[in-house]
């Protein structure tokens, strides 16, 4: 992550600098929207139904459909 932060621009830096202040200075946690609680309901139901894909799944399917990005 220092090596990112490192070779931003210096306008990119200062846009991420704000950001992490601002996360900083924050009085309370972050709250999550009527929307983003269903879909993680959602998300967790479909779960325990075993609708899920692997790690391995979503890599493979990655790489074939971005053969030019390099994955880890």
């Amino acid at each position: 992550m220092f090596r990112k932060i490192d070779k931003l621009k210096e306008s990119e830096l200062e846009k991420m600098y704000n950001k992490f202040i601002a996360l900083l200075n924050a009085s309370s946690a972050y709250k999550l929207s009527k929307d983003e609680k269903a879909a993680i309901d959602e998300a967790l139901e479909e779960s325990k139904q075993g609708k899920f894909f692997t790690h391995e799944e979503v890599m493979e399917e990655a790489r074939g459909k971005y053969p030019n990005l390099k994955f880890k």
